[in-house]
């Protein structure tokens, strides 16, 4: 009797040790945007954006900010919950690759996490948020899945660093439609 006592306390300390000690708690997905411009920041959250993909509701705040960007609502819905198609494993070979590098530490000057002190986090943290965003997806992602399967609980969406980078794309795009346009036609036909 006094043996079963003892085994059943032991057994009972046993696991709820085990609960404390190997309870590895869950990661949580990103729950609010936060938008930086110069020295102003604004904070949206994600259910939010979610629900304004989905149904065209929105928050105050939420309205303010679309409308700073200019677009029409029909044209905003639609770039949140565009889906693309990729398969996972592509999608983990892509990321993973060299190139896939350099695009996510690109990126990651754009988007990465509140303290994050150097690109190593922030290109972790998108590579986690991309492969979760397809599996949660069941081999799709679009915007919304992305910003929910992120691995922290606030995201950081720089715009200047953002403004950097498009202007970078916009010269490199005309540098390249003056070279496809002009000298080089010019050099094929002589």
């Amino acid at each position: 009797m006094q043996f079963s006592k003892f085994l059943i306390l032991k057994t009972f300390l046993i696991l709820i040790s085990s609960q404390l000690f190997f309870n590895v708690p869950k990661a949580h997905a990103a729950e609010e945007i936060k938008i930086i411009y110069s020295i102003f920041s604004r904070t949206i959250k994600v259910n939010s954006l979610k629900n304004y993909a989905k149904e065209g509701n929105s928050t105050r705040k939420l309205k303010r900010i679309l409308k700073a960007t200019g677009s029409p609502d029909n044209e905003i819905r639609s770039v949140l919950s565009k889906d693309f198609e990729v398969p996972l494993n592509i999608a983990s070979k892509l990321v993973y690759s060299e190139i896939g590098n350099i695009f996510l530490t690109r990126l990651s000057s754009i988007i990465h996490p509140t303290r994050a002190n150097d690109e190593r986090t922030g290109v972790l943290a998108l590579r986690a948020s991309v492969i979760q965003g397809i599996k949660i997806g069941n081999g799709k992602i679009n915007l919304i899945k992305f910003f929910e399967s992120y691995p922290t609980k606030t995201i950081v969406l720089d715009v200047n660093a953002l403004s950097k980078v498009m202007n970078k794309v916009e010269s490199i795009s005309e540098l390249l439609d003056f070279f496809t346009n002009s000298p080089l036609e010019k050099i094929k036909t002589n």
